[in-house]
């Protein structure tokens, strides 16, 4: 699987009835992630971050959490050089520096309390 700059990632998923978070991460490999996105229900918050070289960046945390436990949602990724782009379910946008600066990843994985309805780039 490609993702490459310009393209949009379109992930469902559906959280856990029980579920305390969840993470989806896109990059290169486990040891190299552009895009570390973890929505956190005990937080109430969305966290990024990124990996390089095994080394976590700082985080950034989101305030507010469109999503539900036991609700299945869509949501959206985009990016360039710079930034990535998320339309979050309830349509609100967030960005995340690219930090890794590449046009094109091959990497993707979701871990934590939730499980990927269908998955689609365009």
């Amino acid at each position: 699987m490609s993702f490459k700059e310009g393209a949009e990632f379109k992930i469902r998923v559906k959280p856990k009835d029980d579920g305390n978070s969840f993470a989806i991460n896109v990059g290169h490999d486990s040891e190299n992630i552009a895009l570390h996105f973890n929505p956190r229900f005990e937080d109430n918050a969305i966290v990024c971050n990124s990996l390089s070289g095994g080394c976590w960046g700082e985080e950034h945390r989101e305030g507010s959490l469109p999503f539900t436990r036991g609700e299945e949602c869509k949501f959206y990724l985009s990016f360039n050089m710079e930034y990535f782009y998320i339309k979050l379910p309830d349509g609100s946008t967030m960005s995340f520096p690219n930090r890794l600066g590449d046009v094109k990843y091959q990497f993707f994985s979701i871990s934590g309390d939730a499980r990927i309805v269908g998955i689609k780039i365009k």
